[in-house]
């Protein structure tokens, strides 16, 4: 099956065998390498897992563009694009509240690009925000394995800010001084629960 992203560039599957580890030495947890998605499914599916809360991320949309349909039963999906996201890549509920978030990282040092971000997904975030439910951003400096929760109506002033023909980033201190640090630990992995209890709950 080919798949596309929506530049009509090929989707190529990595297929590079993963080394394996020999050393006994103990492993630093922190510098595994994982990407913050894979971050964020470890410490939902925790949270799941011991009845905290539960947060999905959505599924990404795919056009089928064209399929070997012989019969019912061999049909083969032979071209598909990945469509663009429609809003944003985290929802779920959390003591009755509805959460709504964006995860994105750089490898940026210091200063997060507002490119990462598209225009329907700061309207769809405003939309959550006016029904009150509990909107933020996850932002992570790749380099230095730091993260960082920004609310939703804080992430609104600097997009502005780039409307009116501002930065076109968010400085790293600018992040450090109104959002909040988001530890790395092992269960969870990242718990930005215990943010969202003391900064939304």
């Amino acid at each position: 099956m080919e798949i596309r992203y929506p530049n009509g560039k090929k989707y190529i599957l990595d297929k590079t065998p993963k080394k394996k580890l020999t050393s006994t030495k103990s492993i630093s947890y922190s510098n595994r390498g994982m990407t913050l998605e894979e971050d964020l499914n470890v410490t939902n599916q925790f949270y799941l897992q011991n009845g905290i809360a539960v947060i999905h991320k959505k599924p990404t949309p795919v056009q089928i563009v064209h399929v070997d349909y012989q019969s019912r039963s061999t049909a083969v999906i032979k071209e598909a694009y990945f469509k663009q996201p429609s809003t944003t890549d985290y929802n779920g509920v959390y003591k009755g509240k509805y959460i709504d978030f964006e995860a994105k990282e750089t490898n940026n040092t210091t200063s997060f690009p507002l490119q990462n971000f598209h225009a329907h997904q700061i309207d769809h975030m405003k939309k959550v925000v006016n029904q009150n439910g509990i909107s933020f951003v996850i932002l992570r400096f790749a380099k230095t394995e730091e993260v960082f929760l920004l609310k939703s109506t804080d992430l609104f002033v600097f997009w502005n800010r780039m409307l009116s023909g501002g930065r076109k980033s968010i400085k790293k201190e600018e992040i450090e001084a109104i959002g909040y640090q988001l530890h790395l630990g092992l269960h969870p992995r990242i718990d930005y629960i215990q943010t969202i209890q003391k900064i939304f709950v």
